[in-house]
């Protein structure tokens, strides 16, 4: 992969605020990080760094950055991620990966296939990607920046595996070799599509069933000890008002005799004195 200039500047600006300031100027955020220094906040030209991914084959790019008033005058470093506005496409974010001439990198590259599979041209299958990025590790010069793979041989019911697939030299797929990268298979009927259907209807209708089930079950243990707790507060609440209940006319029988019995007593001797 051969290396691009591209001109960045310290970052000022930080946080939410600065980025938006920033790239209303016409900049980018950026980041650079390295495993000798830690990260640095960066920002580079946004319409500078738009032309490089339009004239790159993938965003897999190795630059040669010039930090301005950097104490090292250029900075050999991978594109490790860009992000995109979700509406408009345009470069929010980059990140970069410093790396050495003579040490090798592990990096992710997209695949590609060229031209039209036997098996689909004229034995109506359907070419399968199944991968569409493979993990390799090359020193940064010969790192490819996509895969392409030619599907023409392919023939119905055959793939391509990732140990078959074709590589520069110096540079080393990793992976299980038996991983098929593309397939060509036969489509599906309407039988098996409307079987496939159902089966995950029905696996969806047991989930939902059985989380039904489940909270009715919880709901119903929530339930019972609500009703021992209220048996257990009605028996207590009996017992007390039957001992309350059974305590009140004995107080009441004892006093109103005793009363009586005295204003009995009293009032004889009174007439007795009067007639004396």
């Amino acid at each position: 992969m051969k290396s691009v200039p591209l001109n960045a500047f310290p970052r000022s600006l930080g946080r939410r605020a600065g980025a938006k300031k920033l790239r209303s100027s016409g900049r980018i955020p950026a980041v650079i990080y390295g495993r000798q220094d830690k990260p640095q906040s960066l920002e580079v030209n946004a319409e500078e760094m738009e032309n490089l991914i339009h004239h790159s084959l993938s965003e897999n790019l190795l630059v040669d950055l010039a930090v301005k008033d950097d104490t090292r005058p250029k900075r050999l470093a991978l594109v490790q991620e860009v992000q995109h506005h979700p509406l408009s496409g345009s470069v929010l974010h980059v990140d970069f990966h410093e790396v050495l001439e003579t040490e090798k990198v592990v990096v992710m590259v997209p695949v590609e296939t060229v031209g039209e599979a036997a098996g689909v041209k004229t034995g109506g299958g359907v070419l399968e990607h199944v991968l569409f990025k493979l993990k390799m590790r090359a020193l940064p010069k010969d790192l490819p920046e996509q895969i392409v793979i030619d599907v023409t041989h392919l023939e119905l019911g055959r793939a391509i595996h990732l140990g078959e697939v074709k590589v520069p030299a110096g540079v080393e797929v990793l992976g299980d070799k038996n991983i098929p990268v593309v397939a060509v298979a036969m489509p599906r009927t309407e039988e098996e599509e409307t079987a496939a259907t159902e089966t995950e209807t029905v696996a969806a209708g047991d989930v939902e069933m059985t989380k039904e089930k489940k909270e009715e079950g919880e709901e119903g243990d929530e339930k019972a000890p609500a009703g021992k707790g209220a048996e257990k507060g009605a028996a207590k609440g009996a017992e007390k008002g039957a001992a309350k209940g059974a305590a009140a006319p004995e107080k009441g029988a004892a006093a109103t005799p005793e009363k009586g019995d005295k204003k009995g007593e009293k009032k004889p001797e009174k007439s007795a004195e009067k007639k004396k």
